[in-house]
C-alpha cells in the first residue's frame, strides 16, 4: 500500500464510519429515527401486547394438556419475537406476552383463533388431527411447468401423523382431503400421489398472504386444547424508562473507558482500536435494527460479550505486534507478522463461541434464542472489524508516516511465572470457591428459605391486577407503589406492567397468601377505582371464600388476583439444557480437531465447568433471584471463558513447535501463560469495566444481572490463567512419562 492508496483508504474508512454512526443515531432516507431508536425492545424494556386465552369445552384441563399447549404456543409466537413469553394463568387460562408490538388486533388476526383442526376424507372419515402437525409454514417454489414462482404451504407431521397420512394418500390418489377448522372447511387439496415421508406441499392460487393465513390456521389448530381469546391489552415496560436510560448511559461510559484504556496502553494502535470499536458498535446497532432482533437484558448480555471479544481481538493483535518489534523486526514486518500470528487465536476463539451461539439459536427458545442471535451477529462483526478494518487502518497509518516504533511500543520482557509449580494452590482455591455454592444451598435450605431463590419465571407466582384512580408513570410505580407491596411480602422481586390507555397496572410477584392479598387490598383501598356496587359485591365474595384456589380471586372491579405458572416451562428448560450440552460437545470436538490433542479440549471444558459453578455459587450465596437473566448470564460466561482459554492454548501450541530438546514441558506452559498474561488482564479489565458501569448506574434488576456477570469474568480470568494450563500439563506430562518408560 503506497501513500496515495493509504490516503484513499483512510478517507473511505472515515466516510464509512461516519455513515454507520449517522445511520445508527439519526437514520437514513425516509426513516428519521436512527437504528438505535428503531431497535425492537423486549417486554422488560418497552412493553408490548398481552393476550389471554381460555380453554373451550373444559374448565379443568390436565396439567399435561396445558403444558403441551403452552409449549406449542411458545413455538408459534417466536415468529413475532424470540423474547415472547407464554405462561399459565389460573387453572384454564394461558397468557401470551409479545414485546415490541402495539397492535393487539393485528396480532390476534395473524395468530388466528385457536380451535380444533382435522384432516378428513370426502366421506367425513378423520385421517388425523391438528395435534399431529409439527410444522406449517408459507413457502415459495418454482412452478414445474411454467417456471414462475408460486406460493405454497409446507406441512410436516409427527410419526403417528406421517403413518396415517401415508395410508390415506395412498388409498385416495385423485381425491380431496379436507382440512376442517372449527367445523369449517378452510382448504381441500387434491392428492396427486402417495405421500409417505411425513411432509407435504399444498399448492394452488395462493398469494403470500393467503398462504401465510392458511399456515397460521393449521399451526394454531394443532394445539392440544381449543382456546378462545377473552382479553388483550397493550402493556408497558416492566423495568421503566429509567432502567433503559441508565443502561444506555452505563454502556456508553463503559465503552468510553475501554477506548481511553486502549489508547493509553497501545498508543497509535490504541487509537485505531478505539475507532474500530466505535465502528463496530454503530454497525452492530444498525444490523440489530435491520434484522429486527428483539433486545432484552439477555440480548444486552450478548452485545456485551461480543464487545469484549472485539476488544480482545485487538489486544491479541497489538500485543503480537509489540512482541515482534521487541524481537528486532521492523515495524512493517511486525505489523504483517503480528496480524498473521494473531489470526489463529482470533479464529479459534470466535469460532468456538460461534458454534455455541448457532446451536443455542436453533435448539433454544425465548431468552436463549434472543441471546444467541445478538451474540452471533456480534461475533461476525467483531472478527470483521478487528481483522479487516483495523488492519486497513494500521497499514494506512504506517504509510502516512507513522513508521517509528515509538508509535506502537515495544513489549517488555516479563520474568516467567511458575504457574505450573503453584498448581496445587490454584486447584485448592478453585475447589473451595466451587464448594461455596452447595454449602450455601444447604444453609439456605436449613434456614427454611429453599436451596435457591427461584424467580417467578421458574416457580410461578401471583398476578395482581389493580385499576387505580390515578394514571401512574412507570417511574412513579417504581418509587411509590412497588415499595408498598415489597413491605407487605418481604420480597423485592416485583414486576409491574401498565395497561396502555388505562390506569390499570399488573403486578407480578411470588405466590401470595390469603393474608398478603388482603393486606394489598387494604394498602391500595384509597387509591383504586371501586364503585359502591362492586365494593359490596367484593365484600360478599370475600366473606364467602375461606381459601384461595388456583383460579382467580376477584374483589370487585378494581383489584383481582390470579395464580400464574412459571414463564419458563419444563420444555423450555429442557431445550436450554439440551442446547448447552450439544454446544459444549461441539466446542470440545472443534478444539480437539484444531489442536490435535484431546487434552486441550478436556482441560477447556473442565475450566468452563469451574466458571459456571463459581457463578452458580454467587447466586446461591447472595440469594440473587434466578430467572431469565440467570440463563443469559450462564451462557455469557460459557462464551467468555472458552474464548480466553483458547488464546492461551494457541500460544502453548505455538511454543511446543519451538520447544528445545531438553526443555521441560512445565517451562513451555509457564512461558506461554506469562506471554499472554497482559492480554488476559487487559481483556478481563475492559469487559469488567463495561459491566461494572451497569452495576454502578443500573436499577436493582440490572444490578442483579451485572453482579454475577462480574463474578464470572473474574472466575473466567482465573481459570484461564491459573487452571487450564496446569490441567493440560498434568495430562500431557503423564502421557510423556508413560511414553519414556
Amino acid at each position: 500500500m503506497n501513500r496515495k492508496k493509504a490516503t484513499w483508504v483512510s478517507v473511505g474508512l472515515i466516510a464509512l464510519l461516519l455513515l454507520s454512526v449517522y445511520t445508527a443515531w439519526f437514520g437514513w432516507g425516509s426513516k428519521h429515527d436512527g437504528a438505535a431508536k428503531a431497535i425492537k425492545l423486549g417486554l422488560d424494556l418497552s412493553g408490548g401486547v398481552s393476550i389471554t386465552y381460555q380453554t373451550v369445552g373444559t374448565d379443568d384441563p390436565t396439567a399435561e394438556e396445558m403444558s403441551d399447549t403452552i409449549y406449542k404456543l411458545q413455538q408459534r409466537v417466536q415468529h413475532y419475537s424470540t423474547e415472547a413469553s407464554v405462561y399459565q394463568e389460573g387453572s384454564n387460562r394461558i397468557n401470551i406476552e409479545i414485546p415490541g408490538v402495539t397492535d393487539a388486533n393485528a396480532i390476534l388476526e395473524e395468530l388466528g383463533k385457536p380451535g380444533s383442526l382435522e384432516f378428513q376424507l370426502t366421506d367425513g372419515t378423520v385421517v388425523l388431527s391438528g395435534a399431529n402437525v409439527t410444522s406449517a409454514q408459507a413457502a415459495s417454489q418454482k412452478d414445474s411447468t411454467m417456471g414462475n414462482t408460486e406460493y405454497v404451504v409446507s406441512l410436516a407431521f409427527d410419526n403417528e401423523g406421517a403413518a396415517a397420512f401415508a395410508e390415506a394418500t395412498t388409498a385416495n390418489v385423485g381425491n380431496q382431503i379436507y382440512i376442517v377448522y372449527d367445523g369449517d372447511i378452510i382448504s381441500a387439496p387434491r392428492v396427486n400421489e402417495p405421500i409417505t415421508d411425513g411432509k407435504c406441499i399444498i399448492s394452488g392460487s395462493f398469494t403470500m398472504d393467503s398462504a401465510s393465513e392458511l399456515a397460521s390456521y393449521i399451526r394454531i389448530g394443532s394445539l392440544s386444547l381449543e382456546l378462545e381469546e377473552i382479553r388483550s391489552n397493550i402493556v408497558g415496560a416492566q423495568l421503566g424508562q429509567k432502567a433503559l436510560s441508565t443502561s444506555l448511559v452505563a454502556g456508553m461510559i463503559g465503552i468510553l473507558i475501554v477506548m481511553l484504556f486502549m489508547i493509553w496502553v497501545y498508543k497509535v494502535p490504541g487509537v485505531i482500536a478505539a475507532i474500530s470499536l466505535l465502528f463496530y458498535t454503530a454497525l452492530d446497532l444498525v444490523l440489530i435494527s435491520a434484522f429486527e432482533l428483539t433486545l432484552t437484558l439477555a440480548g444486552i448480555a450478548g452485545v456485551i460479550l461480543s464487545i469484549g471479544m472485539a476488544v480482545d481481538a485487538n489486544v491479541i493483535i497489538y500485543a503480537r505486534i509489540r512482541e515482534e518489534i521487541a524481537d528486532g523486526k521492523s515495524v512493517k514486518s511486525a505489523i504483517d507478522i503480528g496480524f498473521k500470528k494473531a489470526l489463529s487465536a482470533i479464529i479459534d476463539g470466535n469460532v468456538t463461541t460461534l458454534i455455541a451461539a448457532i446451536v443455542l439459536n436453533f435448539k433454544g427458545t425465548g431468552t436463549v434464542k434472543g441471546f444467541a442471535q445478538t451474540l452471533m451477529l456480534g461475533i461476525i462483526l467483531s472478527m470483521f472489524t478487528a481483522c479487516v478494518i483495523s488492519r486497513l487502518m494500521i497499514n494506512a497509518a504506517y504509510e502516512m508516516g507513522m513508521k517509528d516504533e515509538k508509535y506502537f511500543g515495544k513489549a517488555k520482557e516479563i520474568k516467567t511465572i511458575d504457574f505450573v509449580g503453584k498448581r496445587k494452590m490454584f486447584f485448592i482455591i478453585a475447589i473451595v470457591a466451587i464448594l461455596v455454592g452447595p454449602a450455601s444451598m444447604f444453609i439456605n435450605k436449613a434456614a427454611g428459605n429453599g436451596f435457591l431463590n427461584l424467580s417467578m419465571e421458574f416457580r410461578g407466582g401471583t398476578s395482581s391486577d389493580i385499576t387505580f384512580a390515578k394514571d401512574y408513570s412507570i417511574d412513579e410505580i417504581d418509587s411509590e407503589l412497588k415499595p408498598i407491596i415489597q413491605d407487605i411480602i418481604g420480597d423485592a422481586e416485583i414486576q409491574a406492567q401498565k395497561v396502555a390507555g388505562t390506569s390499570e397496572i399488573i403486578f407480578k410477584t411470588r405466590v401470595l397468601t390469603v393474608e398478603e392479598r388482603e393486606k394489598i387490598e387494604d394498602a391500595f383501598a384509597d387509591l383504586v377505582e371501586v364503585n359502591a356496587a362492586s365494593a359490596a359485591e367484593a365484600e360478599a365474595q370475600t366473606e364467602a371464600e375461606t381459601e384461595v384456589t388456583e383460579a382467580a380471586k376477584t374483589t370487585g372491579t378494581a383489584i383481582s388476583f390470579e395464580t400464574i405458572s412459571s414463564t419458563i416451562s419444563n420444555e423450555m428448560r429442557s431445550d436450554a439444557v439440551t442446547a448447552v450440552i450439544i454446544a459444549v460437545i461441539l466446542m470440545l470436538l472443534y478444539i480437539w480437531v484444531r489442536f490435535s490433542d484431546f487434552r486441550f479440549a478436556s482441560s477447556a471444558v473442565l475450566a468452563l465447568c469451574h466458571d459456571v459453578l463459581i457463578v452458580f455459587a454467587c447466586y446461591a450465596l447472595i440469594r440473587i433471584s434466578i430467572g431469565n437473566t440467570f440463563i443469559a448470564c450462564m451462557l455469557t460466561i460459557v462464551g467468555y471463558s472458552i474464548n480466553a482459554t483458547i488464546v492461551i492454548f494457541d500460544r502453548i501450541r505455538e511454543n511446543l513447535k519451538l520447544r528445545k530438546k531438553n526443555e521441560e514441558l512445565s517451562e513451555v506452559v509457564n512461558r506461554s501463560i506469562t506471554q499472554t498474561l497482559t492480554r488476559s488482564i487487559y481483556t478481563s479489565f475492559t469487559t469488567f469495566a463495561t459491566i461494572a458501569m451497569l452495576f454502578i448506574l443500573g436499577v436493582p434488576s440490572i444490578r442483579e444481572f451485572a453482579l454475577p456477570l462480574m463474578t464470572g469474568i473474574i472466575a473466567g480470568g482465573f481459570s484461564s490463567v491459573c487452571v487450564t494450563g496446569p490441567l493440560w500439563y498434568i495430562m500431557r506430562a503423564g502421557a510423556e512419562k508413560k511414553a519414556k518408560k
